[in-house]
């Protein structure tokens, strides 16, 4: 939709500005790109009063370009700047959203010769695996705009800019505004597109949009000879509202038909015959009228009635609209008829009509796009992989290839990474592509052994390895297979990879004798030299020999446990007389838990904190070797670092690194006199912390670790309330790459925040601890229990989840934030909380994807911190409408 830039005009609307007072408006739900803006950048365009970020961060492609001068200086801040795709056949945006909820998504497009060639380009826009539109761009210097009411499905949407050979595609500005679901509910399965917003009658002929508009939708003034303008001065405290909300300065005025005894038309013409439509209609009576006044009328719809008869109420909102889509015809005329015992002719204010999109393609199964994008992730894989991994088919991600089965999600069943300089071990990733039938990784320096999980790969017909630098054997059931056929293996040019235990003896044998055939040739020339070394050798001996002998002890204890693994490690270990000189004779408690008490200490003037096993019993005893074990091989900023330890027969240690700010869980409760108030910003760089520690456990250590006692007390804080988890007591690790579960004979862990899985099948997989994780983050949100200690004991999620369903996101945040944070910071941190504690572990979500979405939220509440502080202190702004920066057709 287009509007010439006419500087004139637009100079003479420069001094028709409308000062108002700035309040602290609400744009929770708003999420407003900048595209090409330089990365952490962000300002408040001062004419519509909206906070602008820069989408460096939602894009891995592009490249930032500036409009023209000229144009810069005709359109609105967001429209200066631009991202332009040279490269790569799609490029794809991915905005994290709250899924399941109605968005208002707006694409905007301002060409102004920023390339310096003046050739319009033509380009497609893709939402998700589904096309959008083609951008037709017919003026340097006209803005395009294009809005879709979707709602998605998942937690992010892929705004897609495809290459069609018609010149390089860009943007200039993405807008994102969540609106209520009860709103534009159309009963077909696609999206609306819009295709006309008016603000009819309009008096004043400027397009209004936020702050007028709490949704920011933008209303075009419309005014025909034949129609009559009524007008009046309503704000929108007096205009009583539904669930649509148009703004007041639009439902303020009204068109009426200029002979009161003729119908009202709306009109209009479809591309074809085939689209389909929705229809709203706006009603409000803006005279008060005397009491011998009536208006009624009676609508119709190519002359069929559609509704009526209407009596629009005085000061309030009246929204007539189409229950289904209206198709067929070769054009439309909407009729308002005054019905005979109305004294007033028919009036209407606003009309808007949304085009239906089929946006049938369903998005490629999510446990593939989560593996193949850790895949992407581990290994730098330097392909343009963006949006959809397999839809649409003709941007499918180069190297794969995926099943489309009627009604199904894709499934990834083809990976092709070969010649790819892929470096380190097959990724475990892999292994969660069920489906996958082709997977070839030859030509890379891939290393170590050929992980037992490509056996679990019921479908594999097809894997090659070839020309890599694997090591031992290859697993038996992948040689089977291949015996029998059933799958076509590639291993050769590997130069220390076996296929047989005998053929690996064989390699051992060959590789010792060449090293004696080469120890041979150089034995005579050094005989002389051995001989005067071992003289050498037997002087010193016997000069030894002769000394004093001095007194020596040898003790050796029997350990009470007779499998007790030896403890090797770099961490210092200590005496239990030197931990009594560290803790000044265990003077300050710390804290006590189930393994024992916690105490204050100093060691070379660093500060530590010494906890002491209480209890000697084998059970406890283990659990000390593996925290032992764990720490000593665990290095990561947000785990807590083991600095010593004590292993003496009945007292046994562990010196940790001193946390001054204690535990998550006394901060939440205000257990301490030193605690902290954590606002929202404090609550979700401890989420980030801590996930980003249990997320290194997963994916970071070889093998995982799984932690299986995530709770707040186990998140300790630093002086400067950095997090890391701590308590690995209970910790396992996988015994090789192809487990899926650590099973067990006790269930271990915290009521509350124990996976209810484990419970019932006594095993633990990493999602047992992405279980307990989201418990935390529920708990960072709502400042609750895990366990209500109300006589029901309702677990933390069935409350959350009771609020949810009525979208009670106030109900459900710590109340002692006092509405102090972004509503879709906090809807994002909820929903992927709540994914977190689903009670079937394949629905929930692996760490690394819980921190990418706790990064998203962080981000999202520091934009709006950064807006508060550029405005704060102003009083006034400039509001002006311009004419050049959005338009749409005009009814006939």
């Amino acid at each position: 939709m287009m509007r010439k830039s006419l500087h004139s005009l637009f100079l003479l609307l420069r001094t028709l500005t409308i000062v108002v007072m700035v309040q602290a408006q609400d744009q929770s739900g708003f999420i407003s790109l900048d595209c090409g803006l330089p990365e952490k950048s962000s300002y408040t365009e001062v004419t519509i009063g909206i906070n602008y970020i820069s989408d460096a961060n939602f894009i891995e492609t592009g490249v930032s370009m500036s409009v023209s001068p000229e144009d810069k200086a005709t359109h609105q801040k967001q429209l200066g700047y631009l991202r332009s795709f040279p490269n790569g056949a799609r490029n794809c945006y991915k905005i994290n959203v709250a899924s399941a909820t109605k968005y208002l998504i707006r694409a905007n497009f301002l060409y102004g010769n920023y390339d310096g060639l003046n050739e319009l380009p033509q380009f497609d826009l893709h939402l998700g695996a589904n096309f959008w539109e083609t951008v037709k761009l017919t003026n340097s210097s006209w803005s395009y705009t294009t809005e879709i009411i979707h709602t998605p499905s998942l937690d992010y949407v892929h705004i897609c800019l495809v290459n069609t050979g018609k010149g390089t595609p860009f943007i200039s500005a993405i807008e994102l505004r969540m609106l209520d679901n009860k709103t534009y509910d159309a009963q077909s399965s696609g999206s609306l597109a819009r295709f006309l917003r008016l603000d009819l009658g309009s008096i004043t002929n400027l397009t209004y949009r936020y702050k007028d508009d709490v949704y920011d939708r933008l209303w075009d003034p419309v005014n025909l000879k034949q129609w009559k303008q009524l007008s009046s001065i309503l704000t929108n405290d007096e205009l009583s509202q539904n669930h649509y909300k148009p703004p007041a300065v639009v439902m303020s005025t009204a068109a009426a038909p200029a002979n009161s005894s003729a119908s009202l038309d709306l009109m209009w013409e479809p591309n074809n015959v085939d689209e389909q439509y929705y229809v709203y209609m706006h009603f409000n009576e803006i005279q008060k009228l005397a009491a011998n006044q009536t208006r009624s009328f009676n609508i119709t719809m190519n002359g069929k009635f559609w509704f009526g008869p209407l009596v629009p109420a005085y000061q309030s909102t009246t929204t007539i609209y189409s229950p289904s889509a209206v198709t067929g015809a070769t054009n439309y005329t909407v009729s308002l008829f005054q019905t005979e015992k109305s004294s007033l002719p028919p009036i209407v204010n606003a009309i808007e009509i949304y085009l239906v999109k089929d946006f049938s393609q369903l998005e490629t199964h999510q446990d593939d796009v989560a593996a193949i994008t850790n895949i992407k992730d581990s290994y730098n894989v330097a392909r343009n992989w963006q949006g959809d991994p397999c839809a649409p088919i003709a941007y499918m991600w180069e190297g794969l290839n995926c099943s489309f089965e009627g009604k199904s999600s894709p499934r990834i069943t083809s990976l092709d990474l070969s010649s790819s300089e892929l470096t380190g071990q097959i990724s475990s990733y892999i292994s969660k592509l069920t489906m996958l039938q082709y997977l070839d990784l030859s030509n890379n320096s891939l290393s170590g052994s050929i992980p037992y999980f490509l056996t679990q790969l019921q479908s594999l017909k097809f894997l090659n390895l070839e020309n890599n630098n694997f090591t031992g054997l290859v697993p038996s059931e992948l040689l089977d297979r291949s015996k029998k056929g059933s799958l076509s293996l590639s291993v050769g040019q590997n130069p220390n990879l076996c296929t047989s235990a005998s053929s690996c003896n064989q390699r051992i044998e060959t590789i010792k004798k060449k090293k004696n055939n080469v120890a041979i040739p150089v034995v005579a020339s050094v005989v002389g030299v051995l001989v005067l070394l071992i003289i050498s050798a037997a002087a010193i001996i016997f000069s030894v020999k002769k000394r004093k002998p001095q007194a020596a002890v040898n003790i050796h204890v029997k350990p009470k446990y007779p499998n007790e693994p030896p403890i090797k490690a770099k961490q210092q270990q200590y005496s239990f007389n030197e931990l009594v000189n560290i803790t000044n004779n265990f003077e300050r408690l710390l804290g006590e838990g189930g393994f024992g008490k916690v105490y204050y200490g100093i060691i070379d003037d660093t500060e530590v904190a010494v906890k002491i096993l209480s209890a000697t019993s084998e059970h406890v005893y283990q659990q000390f070797l593996a925290e032992v074990k764990h720490m000593m091989k665990v290095h990561h900023k947000n785990l807590t670092s083991l600095i010593g330890y004590c292993n003496e027969e009945k007292n046994k240690a562990l010196i940790y690194e001193y946390m001054a700010n204690g535990d998550l869980d006394e901060q939440l409760l205000g257990k301490k006199s030193n605690t902290k108030f954590l606002t929202w910003e404090d609550r979700l760089r401890i989420a980030v912390d801590a996930a980003q520690g249990l997320e290194y456990l997963h994916h970071g250590c070889k093998p995982l670790i799984i932690h299986r006692d995530v709770k707040c007390a186990n998140i300790l804080l630093t002086e400067n309330f950095q997090a890391k988890l701590a308590d690995f007591g209970l910790s396992r690790s996988y015994l090789a790459d192809g487990d899926t579960h650590i099973s067990t004979a006790i269930v271990a862990g915290t009521l509350g925040y124990l996976d209810p899985q484990c419970t019932m099948l006594n095993r633990f997989t990493e999602k047992s601890d992405v279980y307990s994780f989201g418990v935390v983050l529920l708990k960072i949100i709502t400042g609750q229990p895990a366990i209500s200690k109300t006589e029901d004991k309702v677990h933390i999620s069935h409350r959350v989840d009771s609020l949810l369903s009525k979208g009670d996101i106030e109900g459900i945040v710590d109340s002692e934030l006092q509405g102090d944070f972004d509503s879709s910071s906090v809807w994002k941190a909820v929903e992927i909380a709540m994914a977190s504690v689903s009670y079937s572990p394949d629905k929930r979500p692996y760490m690394s994807d819980v921190l990418v979405v706790l990064k998203e939220c962080l981000a999202i509440e520091l934009a709006r911190k950064q807006s508060n502080i550029d405005t704060e202190n102003t009083d006034f702004i400039e509001f002006t409408y311009n004419l050049t920066s959005e338009t749409g057709p005009l009814v006939r």
